[in-house]
């Protein structure tokens, strides 16, 4: 009894990692304040006014870029949307909105 346990748990396990949605950069098209446009390609690399940005890769739900003097927070919603926002010098920060694409 205590082995069929085992094994449905292995192949539950197994099955679900399988099946388990992995996010990654996706394409897209922001604009947060004080001017900043952020554009990532599918997948990366990720662009901070036209200059590619360092990335650093938290999880594969959050992710973050440095460069013109920003850092851009990169985060993926459950639904599979992004949230982008921003922290500059002299403690600015802010939510940029996603365009369209």
């Amino acid at each position: 009894m205590i082995r069929t346990f085992a094994c449905m748990a292995v192949l539950a396990a197994t099955f679900g990692l399988a099946t388990q949605a992995h996010a990654s950069i996706p394409l897209l098209n922001a604009t947060c304040p004080g001017n900043i446009e952020v554009h990532a390609d599918e997948g990366g690399p990720v662009y901070i006014n036209g200059k590619e940005g360092a990335l650093k890769k938290f999880n594969d739900n959050y992710f973050e870029i440095k460069g013109a003097g920003v850092t851009i927070s990169l985060s993926i919603n459950p639904d599979g949307s992004p949230s982008v926002s921003y922290t500059g010098k002299g403690g600015a920060n802010g939510v940029c909105t996603v365009k369209a694409n």
